[in-house]
């Protein structure tokens, strides 16, 4: 199977220029593609790592990816898929944001092997030194308004008669189209890949390429992400799901993963990890036959953290899953048991409440909300429902100390399966 036919069968081809051209072109010699990212974040999140990955499975099958931060095109803003202008970034919030961008994209392509290692450049290296009338004269004069104005990305603002398309984002189809320019002339690629709501900007750009340089380019996309509820994947109710650990933590993003529909995981696997296709029939097969042990889920989940931050990270977040569903807490990190803190209700209270002879159990179940009164508190502990740091405690009489705190600050209780609760020390 080769490239081609890999992204088919993952269902990760959108549409595509000369498609049989272009498949001929990868079989015969490897081919230099790339892929933009704008840094409008100092992280990239999950609705960036479908063709981010696409870069690295063209890598793996011998072609030589370049990924491209946006320094300048991400100033400007792309209209595609957006109902109203971006608000436009500083110089130095863009710069900062490119930095950060940086190491996230590096992870996940290979930049030391030979011979198809990977290039990470910024186009703000080759605009900088364009003035307003030579990108007129050398670029603008290549384009017609007529076509521009065809471009689904402009007709669908130019509709709306409330928020329109401003000059400077009508522009943003000319600079990506300069970029492709430049890297075909430059650095000789061939390809550039996006999502789909990208095809206007890159047919812009193979159009400038045929007409400047007098050879043929090529154009692929890729779907956009959808799940199977309708809502818009890569959102959860906390918010985005980011690449960055410190802005999603990585117990977090294994979460996000491991809650997938039942109706989207197959995809997801096909979508966003390396395993072959063995592999995700045979994960598909189980998934149907029977879906309750979630090996589907956790072979994504597992997958996908791996790749992002390594095989020990994606232990410790497991570890902190096993505790929320009753996992003894021996040898927990007290950076995996923080993640835990920030995923389930957390209440205050004194540390010297602690002090011998400490704190009736039933008030400070009471106190973290897991008990309506001090009497149904008892009854819940006689009946073997409450949990001291995970372990069942049943004596009603049980008074917790400074020794039941974990990490010196932090106690776990628990009622059932799943109501939990940090009581964290002032």
């Amino acid at each position: 199977m080769n490239i081609y036919e890999e992204l088919q069968w993952r269902g990760l081809v959108s549409d595509c220029t000369d498609a049989a051209e272009l498949q001929r072109q990868l079989a015969v010699r490897p081919v230099t593609l790339y892929c933009g990212f704008d840094p409008t974040a100092d992280s990239l999140h999950v609705g960036s790592l479908v063709p981010l990955l696409a870069l690295r499975r063209f890598q793996n099958a011998g072609h030589c990816p370049i990924a491209v931060a946006g320094g300048a095109t991400g100033s400007i803003g792309d209209p595609s898929g957006k109902s109203a202008e971006r608000q436009l970034l500083t110089k130095e919030q863009i710069n900062s944001n490119v930095e950060a961008v940086r190491p996230q994209l590096a992870r996940l392509l290979d930049f030391n092997i030979e011979p198809n290692r990977a290039f990470l450049v910024d186009n703000a290296e080759w605009t900088a030194g364009v003035s307003f009338l030579d990108f007129l004269r050398d670029i603008g004069k290549h384009f017609s308004v007529n076509m521009m104005v065809a471009k689904e990305s402009v007709r669908a603002r130019m509709e709306d008669r409330e928020t329109g398309i401003s000059y400077t984002e009508f522009s943003y189809m000319l600079l990506q189209a300069f970029d492709f320019y430049v890297l075909a002339r430059d650095h000789n690629c061939d390809l550039q890949i996006g999502g789909s709501d990208q095809w206007g900007n890159i047919t812009a750009g193979t159009d400038l390429i045929r007409k400047k340089l007098a050879r043929p380019a090529w154009g692929l996309t890729l779907p956009l992400i959808t799940k199977a509820d309708g809502t818009k994947f890569g959102k959860t109710e906390a918010g985005t799901i980011w690449l960055d650990a410190r802005k999603t933590s990585v117990y977090r993003f294994y979460q996000f993963w491991i809650n997938t529909d039942d109706r989207d995981v197959i995809r997801y696997l096909k979508y966003f990890t390396f395993l072959s296709r063995e592999e995700i029939e045979a994960l598909e097969a189980a998934h149907t036959a029977n879906p309750g042990p979630r090996a589907a889920h956790r072979s994504l989940a597992k997958s996908v953290t791996d790749l992002l931050h390594g095989e020990h990270a994606t232990l410790e977040a497991i570890r902190a899953s096993e505790v929320l569903f009753g996992a003894p807490l021996d040898g927990l990190s007290e950076a995996t048991f923080n993640d835990i803190v920030g995923e389930v209700p957390t209440k205050p209270f004194e540390a010297s409440t602690l002090a011998s002879p400490g704190t009736p159990l039933v008030e400070l179940l009471v106190h973290a909300g897991l008990g309506q009164s001090k009497g149904q508190a008892r009854k819940d502990v006689e009946g073997g429902g409450i949990y001291v740091n995970n372990i069942r405690e049943t004596n009603p009489q049980r008074a917790l100390t400074t020794t039941d705190l974990l990490f010196g600050k932090h106690i776990l209780l628990r009622k059932g399966k799943k109501n939990y609760t940090v009581l964290t020390v002032r």
